[in-house]
């Protein structure tokens, strides 16, 4: 073999490296999502999701051995609708994948989003790529215990919202979707997307605390004042001045130290994250970083950044082999 003809093939070699690399990533660039809102454990645990520095997000890390920068990749290939059979109970935040097991412990301080029961929610679920498919939404049964391990026992038989081929807005779905009206306190809210122009399932598990629906209105107020005025006085003095009160929206005393320290407890007891509302943001993703220019999957990015060093590196060593 001549001198000239190596130097050709070795100049060939590093102009083909960074060509195959980026074919790599671009067959790397599938379906990818999570919910952003609300916050999925994997997305609020990432560098992005703002909560990576709590006790269960410590925790999670420490368990998977990562740091959920690909929080958008908890996928299982050929799972063809059948959850219940191939993801075992335990594991069904993880997928049963080990890199996100750590999304499967039993705790009652995960990064969590405040809903009101019976209320509508528009979800969104940040992506890379447009991909036909379907969104299967379930929420934990009343009575859940978020001290156990999540099993498919606790959730219910049939979803409680389906949505087929949202589009695809800004770099994430959005969806609406009513609220079951019995579940109190903390509960997950479990969602699969099942593609259909890929193979892949992608399951997730959104931490939220229901807390109660204010039902009372100025209109309301005004009933509840004329009917107290039509009663004649009936009630002792301490409760209708503490009625009064509350129409008038000036609060009770005695109430109020209550409601403090219910709430002061309620506080301490579910941790709520740092980008969470108690309404949706339905109009952008939560996350900079799922802006489909930038795109959120961490091996993409890396991907990317190798071919441009890789084909840096190619063209220099061809033009000094040519020099030669």
């Amino acid at each position: 073999m001549t001198r000239t003809t190596a130097r050709l093939r070795v100049a060939g070699a590093a102009v083909a490296a960074p060509l195959l690399l980026l074919s790599w990533a671009a067959g790397s660039a599938r379906a990818h999502g999570a919910p952003t809102y609300p916050v999925s454990r994997a997305y609020g645990c990432s560098p992005s999701g703002g909560s990576a520095a709590t006790a269960a997000c410590k925790a999670a890390t420490a368990a998977s051995g990562q740091n959920f920068v690909a929080w958008d990749d908890v996928r299982v290939a050929g799972v063809d609708g059948r959850d219940r059979q191939v993801i075992p109970d335990g594991r069904l935040c993880s997928g049963s994948l080990p890199a996100y097991k750590g999304l499967d412990l039993a705790r009652t301080d995960w990064p969590a989003t405040e809903l009101a029961p019976g209320a509508r929610m528009t979800m969104t679920y940040a992506a890379t790529i447009a991909h036909s498919g379907t969104f299967r939404l379930y929420l934990t049964k009343p009575g859940y215990d978020p001290a156990k391990p999540l099993t498919w026992s606790e959730l219910p038989a049939q979803p409680f919202a389906e949505i087929k081929d949202p589009p695809l807005t800004n770099g994430a779905y959005h969806f609406g979707a009513t609220l079951p009206s019995d579940r109190t306190g903390r509960q997950v809210l479990y969602t699969v997307w099942q593609t259909s122009s890929t193979p892949d399932t992608y399951y997730s598990c959104s931490d939220v605390v229901f807390t109660a629906k204010e039902t009372s209105s100025k209109g309301a107020s005004k009933k509840g004042a004329a009917k107290d005025a039509a009663a004649g006085g009936q009630k002792d003095g301490g409760a209708t001045a503490g009625a009064k009160a509350r129409s008038s929206g000036t609060p009770d005393p005695g109430a109020s130290k209550s409601g403090a320290a219910r709430a002061q407890r309620t506080a301490a007891a579910t941790p709520v994250a740092p980008t969470t509302a108690t309404t949706a943001a339905d109009s952008t993703p939560v996350a900079s970083d799922t802006d489909p220019g930038s795109g959120p999957s961490a091996p993409l990015v890396a991907g990317g950044a190798a071919a441009v060093l890789v084909l840096t590196g190619g063209a220099a060593l061809a033009l000094r082999l040519r020099r030669r």
